[in-house]
């Protein structure tokens, strides 16, 4: 009687498995942006956002969830229902939090289950249009010279922003004034109107404001010249060797959230990266798409822990005291 009971049983769970890929999703997803709206990973959200909800039949709505570097967002997402409803687009500052805050509400490795990378790209060293400097040797001579006297934004403690600027502290010796806020998209907001000096930024929250001559550029994050701005140097030619700074975005879920509803998130947006007009804008915007057959759910798994074990690294050999 007993064995017949978990037979039963046993179907039940098989039944139902396929069902809640079938059915997922019945009601709208919540992608959780842990920045302010208009920064860089807003941007890539309201992109992937807009042809997952084609794809899946359901709207998806981003929800922007600031502050703390990206792990309040992240908070607000480990804490979540694991069905699939709510997801949460990261970049490498998800990795980089793992170290540098002592007290995170959730374990970065354990807490998540990703659904699969999105894009790569660099960040670029901006200033605003009343700096004096105009080339990039100017521009670290200044800094250098000026060391606290010049102002830097960051997305907080954490954020991509904040990671370049601790490498480009290192590599000059030297410390200058950073400015935290909620996200890269209110500091550009000073930078264009004067009230902040500069800014390491994503390619795709700086591109439209260089191009419409809103700030100045002085040179990328990257080992290569970026397509979109041929006449920026490289940090590296610019004299200081090997410095790379590259962003990436991923998706994540819940952890916990079943296999087939992960499969059906990753396929929608394997779609999305597969859309010509999608991969038109990431060109726009200095930035490609994760290369296909590398950005599933495991091969993000594997990103991120070792970009966790990368600047795990990085941030001890900074001697940078981890916060609360």
């Amino acid at each position: 009687m007993l064995g017949r009971l978990f037979s039963a049983a046993a179907i039940v769970m098989g039944l139902s498995m396929p069902t809640t890929a079938q059915t997922f999703p019945d009601r709208p997803i919540t992608l959780i942006v842990p920045f302010a709206a208009g920064g860089p990973s807003d941007v890539l959200g309201r992109l992937i956002g807009q042809s997952m909800s084609a794809t899946l039949g359901q709207s998806v709505l981003i929800e922007n969830v600031g502050g703390a570097g990206g792990t309040t967002g992240a908070a607000r997402t480990a804490r979540a229902a694991a069905d699939g409803y709510t997801l949460l687009i990261h970049h490498l500052a998800l990795a980089a939090g793992a170290t540098l805050y002592r007290n995170l509400s959730y374990d970065t490795l354990r807490d998540f289950e990703p659904i699969g990378l999105i894009n790569q790209g660099p960040f670029v060293i901006v200033s605003k249009n009343g700096l004096e400097t105009k080339t990039i040797a100017e521009f670290l001579d200044h800094v250098k010279k000026t060391g606290k006297g010049i102002s830097f934004g960051t997305a907080g403690v954490g954020s991509g922003s904040h990671l370049c600027n601790m490498m480009l502290q290192a590599q000059l010796k030297v410390q200058f004034n950073e400015i935290p806020y909620r996200g890269t998209g209110p500091a550009m907001n000073d930078l264009v109107a004067g009230q902040l000096d500069a800014l390491c930024d994503q390619t795709t929250n700086s591109i439209p404001q260089i191009q419409g001559g809103r700030i100045r550029a002085y040179a990328v994050t990257a080992l290569q010249r970026v397509e979109q701005l041929p006449s920026l140097p490289t940090l590296h030619e610019a004299g200081l060797p090997n410095f790379e700074v590259t962003v990436w975005h991923a998706l994540y879920a819940p952890r916990g959230t079943p296999a087939p509803v992960v499969q059906r998130l990753s396929a929608a947006l394997e779609t999305a990266l597969k859309d010509p007009a999608i991969l038109a804008r990431f060109a726009d915007l200095g930035t490609t798409a994760y290369p296909a057959g590398q950005r599933g759910p495991a091969e993000a798994r594997a990103k991120l822990e070792s970009e966790v074990a990368k600047w795990r690294q990085v941030i001890t050999d900074s001697g940078f005291t981890p916060t609360n």
